[in-house]
């Protein structure tokens, strides 16, 4: 990770998306053909290879870099969603590769991605601090981003501030459902310390089943989406699927 970072840093953008682009068209091309299938970029491949932060199996497409997450996520917006159909102002908060290289080019949309720090993003902002008017978007994508912020209420409020009225986001973290409230201590602020306590050296948080009411308490309606269940164990394991994994539905209530 720290690798890839320091490439990015030190990497003009152009060309920094040029060489991924050709490294994973490559590196699809010797993994062509096969019984799996990535509904991000419609490649069929041999296998997923290992992928994330803690490598997992079967996790990362070698034709365009999308997790397990990314492919529910874009399953979801194609079969649930008017997201590829209708014009809509997006926020993309910390986008994938592949998403953003994707929907900046959607002609219906009006696309913005942004991070705090990630070079090849589009805008750089403080999510507790978002400087743009309020009810702004029409839809906000925002993945394992949460778990990173010291103050993620006030982010959650301020997404929720610059959110249209009647819009929908969609809020992904991690959350240990084992766990009834959110592990967290002020406390731990190395990365050694927030590595044995929270899994991750960036992280500050393990959220436990609780994450739905701080997302309520920002003022959201939310539902824990089981919409991965809808698909077969072998269409799961042919789209290369968490079982488990929920979807974090948010709504801005319309406002009269």
């Amino acid at each position: 990770m720290r690798l890839k970072r320091f490439i990015k840093r030190i990497l003009p953008e152009s060309l920094e998306v040029t060489l991924r682009q050709k490294f994973y068209l490559l590196r699809g091309l010797w993994y062509r053909g096969g019984a799996y299938h990535c509904p991000c970029c419609d490649a069929h491949v041999r296998q997923f290879l290992s992928g994330g932060v803690t490598s997992r199996p079967n996790a990362q497409c070698p034709r365009c870099g999308s997790l397990e997450r990314h492919r529910l996520l874009w399953l979801y917006l194609k079969q649930k969603t008017d997201f590829f159909h209708q014009p809509l102002r997006v926020l993309d908060v910390a986008p994938s590769f592949f998403m953003q290289q994707k929907l900046r080019h959607c002609v219906h949309l009006d696309y913005l991605s942004t991070s705090l720090d990630d070079p090849w993003a589009m805008t750089h902002m403080d999510l507790t601090a978002i400087p743009l008017p309020d009810n702004y978007f029409d839809c906000i994508l925002c993945y394992h981003v949460l778990e990173h912020i010291t103050d993620d209420r006030k982010a959650m409020k301020e997404l929720w501030r610059v959110l249209k009225s009647g819009g929908w986001a969609i809020l992904q973290s991690p959350v240990d459902m084992t766990r009834d409230t959110t592990l967290e201590d002020p406390r731990v602020i190395t990365p050694e310390g927030r590595r044995n306590l929270f899994g991750q050296e960036d992280h500050v948080r393990i959220y436990g089943r609780d994450y739905s009411e701080r997302l309520k308490e920002a003022g959201f309606s939310v539902t824990s989406d089981t919409f991965v269940q809808q698909f077969s164990e072998p269409a799961r394991e042919t789209f290369g699927l968490m079982k488990g994994e929920l979807l974090f539905i948010c709504k801005k209530p319309l406002i009269s």
